[in-house]
């Protein structure tokens, strides 16, 4: 769970958009969504709209594993940090994905920690 928790956060870090369109196909499945208070969408092409808005809101900002990976049976939880890549977390969050065939099917999104700017 490891290494698809790493390649989740490597696909939000991903800014060239052909290479976040393989990264996102290597990681999700083709139908899976995502939903978090601010989003609700389905299919690689929301995601990828997804990942373009955050990293169109938040330039340079990158992701970071914020602790330890939790995970049992088809599922994982592992919370993330957002910030400048040489400086603190501005926001933070919690997921849990949901596996099918090793790739994420479903990821429910919390955010703990949002700039009143965002």
């Amino acid at each position: 769970m490891n290494d698809i928790v790493a390649a989740y956060l490597e696909a939000w870090n991903t800014t060239d958009a052909a290479a976040r369109t393989a990264a996102v196909a290597r990681v999700f499945t083709a139908d899976a969504t995502y939903v978090d208070p601010m989003v609700d969408v389905a299919g690689h092409a929301g995601l990828e709209a997804v990942i373009a808005g955050v990293q169109a809101q938040f330039p340079g900002w990158t992701f970071r594993l914020g602790g330890p990976v939790d995970a049992h049976h088809d599922q994982v939880r592992f919370t993330w940090d957002l910030g400048p890549a040489d400086g603190p977390a501005i926001v933070v969050g919690f997921d849990v994905a949901i596996i099918a065939d090793g790739k994420i099917a479903k990821v429910y999104g919390f955010l703990d920690k949002v700039p009143a700017a965002a």
